[in-house]
């Protein structure tokens, strides 16, 4: 007897497997720099800031863990911050100055010129991620939009823009995962880590 959730799963799988056929064969020279460009923030010992909203937030410290902590093996750790993690900051930000500049306070406090800024979000319209942008732009931070859908007006400010063409937010987050993860292996070997 089939399933009531066999349609559900079919479709998801089959709109997985298709966008992911397109990331392997539309995105990896623009994934190769990016990684390339992280390396070497990373090698200069520079900062990579993550920043984003919702699911975009977990991803964003998700991560950023994998870089201070560990991905595949252990090694030293690498210099990566999560800017929603901090609730006293957060709050007092939006309180303060409102909710779109939560992200910009922390790039124009913390961010150096040659850090990057790595904003993820899966329409590029979140106003809040596009001051961050914008703020790092202004200090000198070569800024990377991990987006979704169009890229929205993020991917006129980004540097480097790695797009998952899709309307189907989850398919897009499964794919922002997959690239940080592909970008913590790389960056690893890069900098002959593992």
């Amino acid at each position: 007897m089939e399933s009531p959730f066999t349609e559900i799963f079919n479709r998801a799988a089959s709109e997985h497997i298709s966008l992911f056929q397109r990331i392997q064969s539309d995105l990896p020279e623009k994934i190769y720099a990016v990684a390339t460009l992280l390396a070497t923030t990373l090698a200069e010992s520079r900062t990579i800031f993550w920043c984003g909203n919702g699911g975009s937030a977990s991803d964003s410290q998700h991560i950023a863990a994998e870089f201070v902590g560990r991905f595949r093996n252990n090694r030293r750790p690498l210099a990566a911050v999560s800017l929603n993690t901090d609730t006293s900051v957060l709050t007092c930000i939006a309180n303060d100055f409102g909710f779109e500049h939560i992200f910009s306070r922390q790039v124009e406090a913390l961010g150096k010129p040659g850090d990057v800024l790595m904003a993820i979000s899966t329409s590029g319209r979140s106003p809040n991620v596009l001051e961050a942008i914008r703020a790092a732009n202004r200090g000198g931070l070569h800024t990377i939009g991990l987006l979704g859908a169009s890229g929205g007006e993020a991917m006129k400010l980004v540097h480097h823009a790695l797009l998952v063409e899709s309307s189907t937010t989850a398919r897009i987050q499964e794919a922002h995962i997959f690239i940080g993860h592909l970008l913590c292996e790389m960056i690893e070997k890069q900098l002959r880590l593992d």
